[in-house]
């Protein structure tokens, strides 16, 4: 087993994923990246520049592809896998009644499916190079209350931080950290698209809109390394997930009255 610590981010090919494997890359570490967008990752590679990173083409809904990536990954990293980050998601705004099926499923099956297939899949990797390995998924603000207008999404982000802290229990017995990120809105390619099929204003314009703050990528990579090398289970990032956090912690019932008084979901 090299001595490299070894690190695979699913989403590596922009966004959070680019940030945290730049950030990782820079400290040394030998980084993964698992992606559908092919030239996405290799401007990452080039901008890790030091030759110790992998790409491998990943969807994250395809379990049999998992474990062909993580396998490929390991023998790249010198036989040792150290940290999954189980970043891959995509968006998804408007009312519940507008988002067609074909929404729904790529939703569910993106953020919630392939977050569980991919610790699945991790877990003999990581138990091997426990105690200190770590499984860290990207959960997010939408995680702690849900949004109006947001209702797919939110449900997908509960579900990541379900499976973090089942995890978390799990597998203390095998010495793997389980983590999540909960950042609120990362100023990412992400925030460029549309919310849904039927609306033509894109989720940046609705942030700014609203009045609400945008965190820089970086700030989610230094969160990333603070969590892995940490012993908080969620760490919440961005001062809007902060205020939410704490909101729905100490002051539900505002949070609840704040929420209905929402009169303009995401996507409309």
């Amino acid at each position: 087993m090299g001595d490299r610590r070894a690190i695979f981010i699913t989403g590596g090919g922009s966004g959070i994923g680019r940030a945290v494997a730049v950030y990782f890359g820079q400290r040394g570490w030998f980084v993964g990246l698992g992606d559908i967008d092919k030239a996405g990752m290799r401007e990452t590679e080039e901008m890790i520049g030091n030759g110790f990173v992998y790409s491998h083409p990943l969807d994250v809904r395809d379990r049999s592809a998992w474990d062909e990536a993580l396998d490929a990954f390991c023998v790249a990293a010198g036989g040792r896998i150290d940290v999954l980050f189980n970043n891959a998601g995509v968006p998804l705004g408007g009312s519940l009644t507008e988002n067609s099926a074909e929404e729904i499923e790529r939703t569910l099956d993106i953020n919630l499916k392939g977050v569980l297939f991919g610790a699945q899949a991790a877990y003999p990797y990581l138990k091997q190079t426990a105690p200190g390995s770590c499984l860290l998924n990207t959960a997010s603000a939408a995680g702690l209350y849900g949004t109006p207008g947001a209702s797919v999404y939110s449900a997908t982000k509960f579900g990541v931080r379900a499976v973090t802290e089942s995890l978390d229990g799990e597998w203390a017995v095998d010495g793997i950290n389980v983590r999540s990120l909960m950042p609120s809105f990362i100023d990412t390619p992400l925030l460029n698209h549309n919310p849904n099929a039927r609306s033509n204003e894109d989720i940046r314009q609705r942030v700014t809109g609203a009045g609400l703050e945008i965190t820089p990528v970086a700030d989610v990579a230094a969160a990333a390394w603070a969590a892995i090398h940490g012993d908080k289970l969620h760490t919440v990032v961005g001062k809007t997930a902060k205020t939410l956090a704490f909101g729905a912690r100490w002051l539900p019932g505002r949070v609840r009255k704040q929420t209905r008084a929402l009169t303009r979901p995401m996507g409309e």
